[in-house]
């Protein structure tokens, strides 16, 4: 880009918050923008009114862009003051803004695959298959993921350059699943526990994205509201906070410098929080 065009000022902050039925649509926050996602392609979730807005927008180079669910409060805490207020302080060269909860999740498992993994059980194949595919360098049983690339939920404000290398990451999954016939179609498309229910895989697949195109593209540049001011999950290990630090600590220890002597103290250190928790639920 040209000098003279580079913008200047404040950017313009446009953040959508998504309803699929008039009970959900009175949990929106008043100053986020309602996303109507009633009776439309729910096997999907967010991923089609994001990419409906997507498709459908010309998005400018100087506006960050937002697609909350109506759980977002309830699950962060955070109203859309405090998200605003967060983003003014933001250098203007960043590119994902992260409003990420449940670190405990974040920190504990090595990348954001393996904690889907071990909450719904049988959706391994579906990774393996789909990341090889949008991202065959990466390995998801060993790819090393700290509270810098891990977001959950889709909670981040972005670019609009972000959001179309993100929507052609998923549209190459989506057009995978929409075709039906191949192996990793059934896979995307066929369901996995999740809770007292069952969910189409893809949807764990797609909220993954983010993640997996922070971890495989360097370049972006992220910045994160702070994860210890955001909700935990109820996990055994989630009051264990100093242990949780260091788990994150290692990791970004292993990122930096390519060491596997990080990896086995994040083992041995995960191994130690296991048991101590368990000890503590009596379990």
């Amino acid at each position: 880009m040209h000098p003279s065009r580079i913008p200047v000022g404040p950017r313009r902050v446009e953040i959508r918050q998504i309803f699929y039925s008039e009970e959900t649509r009175r949990q929106l926050d008043p100053s986020f923008i309602p996303l109507d996602n009633c009776g439309q392609r729910p096997d999907w979730r967010e991923y089609w009114p994001i990419r409906t807005y997507l498709q459908n927008h010309t998005l400018d180079e100087n506006t960050l862009y937002g697609f909350f669910s109506p759980k977002f409060g309830q699950k962060t805490k955070l109203n859309s003051a405090a998200v605003h207020d967060f983003i003014a302080f933001v250098p203007r060269d960043v590119d994902v803004i992260g409003f990420s909860p449940f670190f405990d999740q974040s920190a504990v498992f090595l990348n954001a695959f393996e904690q889907a993994a071990t909450n719904h059980a049988g959706i391994w194949p579906v990774f393996e298959q789909a990341v090889a595919l949008v991202a065959p360098g990466v390995n998801p049983h060993g790819a090393v993921m700290d509270s810098r690339q891990i977001i959950f939920c889709n909670y981040f404000v972005a670019t609009a350059a972000f959001w179309r290398r993100w929507l052609a990451v998923n549209e190459v999954l989506f057009a995978v699943a929409e075709g039906g016939t191949s192996s990793l179609a059934r896979l995307l498309n066929g369901t996995v526990p999740y809770g007292n229910d069952f969910v189409p895989a893809k949807v764990f697949m797609q909220e993954r994205v983010v993640s997996l195109v922070l971890l495989s593209e360097r370049h972006w540049r992220v910045r994160h509201f702070d994860p210890l001011r955001l909700p935990m999950s109820p996990s055994i290990a989630s009051p264990y906070t100093a242990d949780l630090l260091l788990l994150d600590a290692l990791k970004t220890a292993a990122i930096e410098h390519g060491s596997q002597n990080y990896l086995k103290m994040f083992e041995q250190v995960r191994n130690t929080l296991a048991e101590t928790a368990r000890r503590a639920n009596g379990k």
